[in-house]
């Protein structure tokens, strides 16, 4: 059976060498293998999604995803609670998932890894009756991946992050939440609430340090309002592992968790933005994903 590998030709922007060259290295790669492969570009968004759908229709036995958070997305969600394992060439502007499962940044020896290793089982989320992989938030981070994805910004990478962030923090204004989890109820005036199947957003920001993508749970970060000026302050502390130390900082594993506001809640799944409704469910989905990683 043959390999799947669907590329995004635009993802991490002009440093990534564009979309016929990567396929040419997928093609030249998977032969030195010795492996047959399917090489296919998207061409919009979703679209990694079908093409896994009918990747996995022709009996692939690996699909691999060569992109940013959001490509992995895609075709991890279509590949979730099935037998058929992921693959990883990193190639966005964070990265996050890909720098947390140690995934060589070579997009040959991401591929040669992908294809040699035993498939592992890890742990999805759902927010919203959507799945992701890395990270789903509420609050200041789903605001930045809104602006981040916006179509007048133009500019990528991780500049374009710290822009938007900085600018989020000087004035994103905190909401007021209730929240229940696992049982145990909390209201918070909240800046950001994060859950974490793994630590960072990318480019070593680890906002929940310590989280396991195959522990059986999320993590759940919740970063109160205290005072705004000392938030910016502490920033730096999500790129030297010492976020819990930020004021009105706590994290607690769970496995089910309803977030109540009085009004919609803006959220991102995998740094895709999502406009949801004034009451969420997020809850961990065990093993529900095989993925190829030495």
């Amino acid at each position: 059976m043959p390999i799947a590998i669907i590329i995004n030709p635009i993802s991490g922007g002009s440093r990534q060498p564009p979309g016929e060259e990567r396929a040419e290295l997928a093609a030249l790669t998977v032969e030195r293998l010795g492996e047959a492969a399917d090489i296919l570009l998207t061409e919009h968004h979703g679209h990694a999604r079908l093409l896994a759908a009918a990747a996995v229709r022709r009996g692939a036995r690996l699909v691999i995803a060569w992109g940013g958070d959001g490509t992995i997305n895609e075709v991890a969600s279509e590949l979730a609670f099935s037998e058929v394992p992921l693959g990883i060439v990193p190639a966005g502007s964070g990265n996050g998932l890909a720098s947390e499962l140690g995934i060589d940044a070579r997009p040959d020896a991401a591929i040669a890894s992908a294809v040699r290793a035993a498939p592992r089982a890890i742990d999805l989320g759902e927010l919203g009756n959507r799945l992701f992989v890395n990270l789903a938030g509420i609050g200041i981070d789903a605001h930045v991946a809104a602006g981040f994805n916006a179509a007048k910004n133009r500019r990528r990478g991780f500049a374009s992050y710290l822009r938007i962030g900085i600018q989020a923090l000087l004035s994103y204004p905190a909401a007021t939440y209730r929240i229940v989890a696992d049982g145990s109820e909390l209201t918070a005036t909240a800046v950001l609430i994060a859950l974490a199947n793994s630590a960072q957003y990318g480019n070593g920001a680890r906002i929940a340090p310590g989280a396991r993508i195959d522990d059986g749970c999320l993590d759940l970060v919740v970063v109160e309002e205290r005072s705004r000026f000392l938030t910016c302050l502490q920033a730096p502390r999500l790129f030297n592992g010492t976020a819990a130390k930020v004021p009105g900082y706590s994290m607690r594993p769970f496995r089910e968790v309803r977030i109540e506001s009085e009004r919609p809640i803006a959220f991102h799944v995998d740094g895709e933005p999502v406009e949801g409704p004034s009451a969420l469910t997020a809850r961990v989905h065990p093993g529900a994903l095989r993925i190829c990683i030495k």
